[in-house]
């Protein structure tokens, strides 16, 4: 191990210039006579564009443009795709009706952009904006789901009877419902998994410029990779050859999900800028971001598991209704189907997995990826299932999950949902969490609360997810004139430290020094190709992509340096960034190596001068399997509803760790993330007029610092995926996908007193309260 490299927990080399104030992000971008753009968005769910008179906002001083979606449609300006259609039920794909960049017809979620108004000054574009005289014909609105697919629902398209766009199943279903017939017991659960605001630190953005003269775009803004974005312009919406569009991202304050997508603020400040010849900037607002930022999860699934008279779990199937909002967004038919439901096996050894997942359109936000993009939903079913089976059996949570869990003998292991897991020991992380959380101790813990008149409960989440080998990856590496080493990478950093990483990947290859290695991303014209950032990808793709480039220009060197040295470049080896002849100490050290290439020495052959800079593409190896457990201890007052975390332990085994401090902080923004689902965070709408109730952090809950609990936090390493040279796993979703099942068991635990047998999400001290004083349901509902 060498002392920058893999394995070391080496702190963070962008925390001085962020933390400083010397970050870049897309906000502080402002190109020369750039004009102000701001959205005109619907303040109904669901209405008939009657009309829309601009004529009054396009008089008003320093106002530049109004654009409906008339002037888009003129110019041939296309819908926003999805990008992931498959085939569903009997072969039959998703129907996918159209989603303007600015609304054409009808209005289907409140904020939906009807408008567009460009000026010379933020504060001129708002007043203009509210000139605009738009007649809106109301029309009814359906925002839940079981509602939205009742006989006579409104439609939120003509062309999806039903609302229903995608009807999707995977798994064998006569076998799943033999099992059940012929088990011994059947248990059935419903469960809600909630609607999630994403709320980045740093709201959406984007600014547009136009040359004339080369006929380029270029789009800056905050983004998980600029390809995919760059990709969609050129061939979906301007039907333009891809290398007229340059898509830039700085600095990005935090995507999870949300920033991977295209938006229709990305498509008009472009349309604008070439059509007034001038950049034209657009700045979100957190109010919008609550209107039209990709939401999360929102799904209600109905469960029936079948167990043998041992209480293992034989079969099980699963039928969930998703809400994918008022349009299609990118990916999102494939976050409850192919990309949460293939993990419905779990952690345990079912012989049998059915499960159907409609995909339905409501009068809503358009949903889509949220950190862990579908496995959180899987993991909080199993987990939760797990929990009250356990109950209706009469086993501890400890010992069903013992009896179930795919033993690690088994490894590797198909599942019924048709993945094939390469390594894990599950039984072995449990045990481990439970030893260090004192599970045992937990009874005793407990009786002393309700001694003194409180409830205390202890609950698990395991987890298993799928992530990494997604997509192909390129990079470049070049040796710089001072003999650093730049890096070029097509993922894109949201905070995760990826300029950390990177560096100790490559001083562990070359033994470069890291603060020697700068982190090149977000443009992209420096590289042909790149997946970004999503489905915790960057670390195995971007270190495949960037070790393939560095060996390329190691062998370069290696030839550059066997000619200095006067040597056969086979006599040549690499130790410590220099290169020297073997068996002696002549050596020559990359910032020589980089003078005599700059230079351009005529004592170089011509074969050895010029740049050195060689690239590299990844293809996509086999998904990786990280998993672990949560234990998470509460106590709850029962005079205030008030929620104390005592105690939390996590036990991960993400195979082969680059840096511990990386992890670790991903893992504790993940449970923060988790936390606040499942005790403060939901998006609620008014079932009759589709408005947003919860459209600001004046009604949405958002976790605090002092929400959080101390985290004790072991990683298991020894335990390396098998499908990749390094090993790695994978690590930046866990934390969201463990904590909501560990903490909502642990509420079921503690009120297993007052009856409680399953909670929804989010659990908030209002519901507690409640429960604790005879006034709701066991759901924690106002009581009639």
């Amino acid at each position: 191990m060498k002392k920058f490299g893999v394995g070391q927990p080496l702190r963070r080399f962008e925390d001085q210039r962020l933390l400083t104030g010397e970050g870049s992000y897309t906000d502080d971008q402002r190109p020369e006579g750039a004009l102000q753009a701001v959205v005109l968005r619907s303040p109904h769910a669901h209405a008939v564009l009657a009309s829309i008179d601009c004529e009054d906002a396009r008089a008003f001083p320093g106002v530049r443009a109004v654009y409906t979606h008339a002037e888009l449609d003129a110019a041939g300006i296309g819908d926003i795709p999805c990008l992931t259609l498959f085939p569903g039920k009997g072969g039959k794909q998703a129907i996918t009706p159209g989603h303007p960049v600015l609304a054409r017809g009808k209005v289907r979620h409140v904020g939906d952009p009807v408008a567009f108004v460009v000026a010379e000054t933020l504060e001129q574009a708002q007043d203009a904006a509210e000139a605009i005289m738009v007649d809106f014909d109301d029309l009814e609105a359906v925002v839940d789901l079981e509602a939205a697919i009742a006989p006579g629902a409104p439609q939120v398209f003509d062309e999806v009877p039903g609302n229903v766009c995608f009807d999707w199943d995977i798994g064998d279903a006569a076998k799943t419902e033999a099992l059940l017939e012929s088990a011994e017991r059947v248990v059935e659960l419903s469960l809600v998994n909630s609607r999630i605001v994403v709320n980045s630190l740093e709201p959406r953005n984007a600014i547009g410029e136009y040359d004339p003269a080369s006929g380029r775009f270029t789009l800056t803004t905050s983004t998980q990779g600029v390809f995919k974005l760059r990709d969609q312009l050129a061939d979906k919406i301007f039907k333009l050859p891809r290398d007229r569009f340059r898509v830039l991202t700085p600095d990005v304050g935090g995507g999870f999900g949300m920033k991977i997508f295209l938006y229709a603020e990305q498509v008009l400040v472009l349309f604008a800028a070439r059509d007034l010849g001038l950049p034209v900037v657009w700045n979100g607002t957190r109010s919008e971001s609550f209107q039209s930022d990709s939401q999360g999860r929102d799904h209600l699934s109905k469960v029936r598991v079948g167990l043998d008279a041992q209480g293992r779990m034989k079969a099980l199937h699963v039928s969930t209704l998703a809400n994918l909002g008022g349009y299609l967004s990118n990916f999102g038919p494939y976050i409850p189907t192919a990309a949460g439901a293939k993990m419905l096996s779990g952690l345990y050894g079912l012989e049998a997995v059915y499960c159907e997942v409609k995909c339905v359109l409501t009068h809503t936000v358009p949903v889509d990826a949220y950190r862990g993009a579908g496995r959180p939903e899987a993991a909080y079913l199993l987990e939760r299932l797990a929990d009250y089976a356990a109950t209706e059996i009469g086993l501890t949570p400890e010992e069903f999950r013992r009896r179930n869990f795919i033993p690690k003998t088994a490894m590797p292991f198909d599942t019924a949902t048709g993945i094939t897991y390469d390594s894990g020991d599950f039984t072995r992380v449990m045990e481990r969490a439970l030893e260090k959380a004192d599970w045992s101790g937990s009874v005793s813990r407990k009786e002393a609360a309700a001694k003194a008149g409180r409830y205390r409960g202890i609950g698990i989440g395991c987890y298993i997810e799928a992530c990494a080998g997604i997509g192909e990856e390129e990079a470049r590496v070049r040796l710089d004139e001072d003999g650093g080493m730049t890096v070029f990478v097509g993922t894109q950093t949201n905070g995760q430290g990826h300029a950390t990483a990177y560096a100790q990947i490559m001083a562990e290859q070359i033994g470069i020094d890291p603060a020697m290695v700068r982190l090149r991303q977000g443009d992209s014209d420096e590289l042909s190709q790149g997946s970004g950032t999503g489905g915790s990808r960057s670390l195995l793709m971007g270190r495949l992509a960037i070790e393939g480039a560095s060996e390329k220009v190691i062998e370069r060197l290696r030839r550059i340096a066997g000619f200095l040295l006067e040597a056969a470049p086979e006599d040549i080896e690499l130790a410590d960034a220099k290169f020297a002849i073997v068996g002696t100490d002549r050596h020559v050290g990359l910032a020589e190596i980089a003078r005599k290439v700059y230079a351009q020495s005529e004592s170089l052959p011509e074969a050895l001068r010029g740049e050195v800079l060689e690239a590299h593409i990844a293809k996509n190896p086999p998904l990786t399997y990280p998993n672990g457990c949560h234990v998470c201890e509460l106590e709850i007052d029962p005079e205030t509803g008030r929620l104390i975390i005592d105690r939390y332990t996590v036990v991960d085994d993400f195979g082969t760790i680059v840096n511990p401090l990386l992890v670790a902080g991903q893992v504790h923004g993940g449970l923060a993330q988790g936390l606040g689902q499942a005790l403060l965070e939901v998006t609620a709408y008014d079932p009759e007029s589709g408005q947003l109730l919860t459209g600001s952090f004046m009604d949405y809950g958002m976790p605090r610092a002092d929400d959080m609990p101390r985290i004790d936090l072991e990683f298991i390493q020894d335990i390396p995926c098998a499908t990749n040279p390094f090993g790695i796993k994978g690590a930046g979703e866990a934390g969201a996908i463990g904590a909501p099942p560990a903490i909502v068991n642990a509420l079921v635990d503690a009120l297993k007193p007052l009856g409680v047998r399953h909670l929804d999400m989010p659990v908030t001290p209002e519901k507690l309260w409640r429960l604790a004083n005879g006034l709701g349901d066991q759901k924690g509902e106002a009581a009639e």
